[in-house]
Order: structure tokens, then sequence, then C-alpha cells
């Protein structure tokens, strides 16, 4: 059953690592490292926003649907490794960044060409709620505040998108939806590391 303290994220990763870690077994046997799962994920992310960009949304989607899960086998191989890459964690963190900014810029572009600004400045809008949540937990946690809590993590995220540009229907509503979920997401990430800061000075 969902444990509504865990994000979507959490949950996922619990109900699935299983599956994950024989997967990562199974890829570390065969020579495969984490780094080479990583870059290949973002080339699909790659990719994928070219075919968004032209407005093939569906092929977007498809491609998306096949890249992105790559991030979370690379840190299953690097547990099967039984090491732990330092290198490979910034690397990964690095192109989660740029695939987001790929994928929104690429709603952007589309949008543009259709002469739909409003809809251009929704994926502006979540393009920087996206990098706020990430920078916001990053400095977080150099001062100390684990953040795990948030409405549209990552794979909130991507769920989302995944299914707006798979249900053409859903495009619009999917971006109002993901405008306003990261915004207020990075707002409460930073309301929660203000607390917990504040109640350390008590």
């Amino acid at each position: 059953m969902y444990n509504h303290g865990l994000t979507l994220s959490d949950y996922m990763r619990k109900r699935t690592r299983t599956l994950t870690t024989a997967l990562g077994n199974a890829l570390h046997r065969a020579g495969v490292h984490p780094d080479m799962l990583t870059i290949v994920g973002f080339i699909f992310v790659v990719i994928a926003g070219v075919f968004i960009g032209r407005g093939q949304h569906r092929l977007g989607g498809v491609l998306l649907i096949v890249g992105l899960p790559l991030d979370a086998l690379d840190g299953a191989v690097a547990r099967a490794m039984q090491r732990q890459d330092k290198f490979g964690e910034v690397l990964d963190s690095t192109l989660d960044r740029y695939a987001d900014g790929i994928i929104f810029g690429a709603l952007a572009y589309y949008f543009a060409s259709q002469d739909a600004l409003n809809y251009v400045l929704l994926a502006l809008a979540t393009m920087i709620g996206s990098q706020a949540i990430s920078y916001i937990r990053s400095r977080a946690g150099e001062v100390g505040v684990k953040m795990k809590i948030g409405l549209f993590t990552r794979m909130e995220r991507i769920v989302t998108i995944i299914i707006a540009l798979l249900i053409p229907p859903l495009l619009i509503p999917g971006m109002w939806l993901l405008a306003i979920g990261t915004n207020f997401t990075a707002l409460q990430r930073l309301w929660f590391a203000y607390k917990q800061l504040q109640n350390r000075e008590v």
C-alpha cells in the first residue's frame, strides 16, 4: 500500500528494487559500466527532444520511455559493482538537469513554432521550476537538510510529461499541471528547508 510520506520516486524505487537489482547484477556481469547507461539514456532524451521540437510528440514520448528508465539502472549497476562512484553521481545529476532542459526547451521551441507564446511561457516556467527543485535540494543538503519531500519530484514530472506527449489532448493540461506543480514544489522545498533550519536555531 502506498505510504503518503513517500514521494512517488521513493515509492517506485522501493517497489522496483528487486527488478532493478536483478537487472543491475546482470548488466554488471555483462561488463556494462553505469556511466555508459547514464550516457545512453541521455542520448535517447536528446533524440526525443528533436522529435518533440518537430511536433512528433508520440515518438518523443516513446523514446523517453526507453531512455529515462536507464537512469534507474545506472545506480543498480553501481551497487552491483559494490563501490561508490562519486564522479558517476555527479555525471548522473548533471545529465538529469540537461535532460529536463532539453525536454521542456524542445516543447518551448515547438510552441514558439506554432505561435503559441502563452504555452512557451508554460514550458519555460516548468523548466525553471524543475531546475529550482534540484538546486534547492542540493543547497539544502550542503547545510545539512535532507530533502526528500515534494509534490512534483522528478518521477512525477517524467510520468506527467510522457503521458501528455503520448495522448495529444492532454498536452496542454499536462503543461499547466507541470508549470504549477514544479514551482509549487520548489516553494514547498524552500519552506521545508527554512523550517528545518529555524528549528535548529531555537
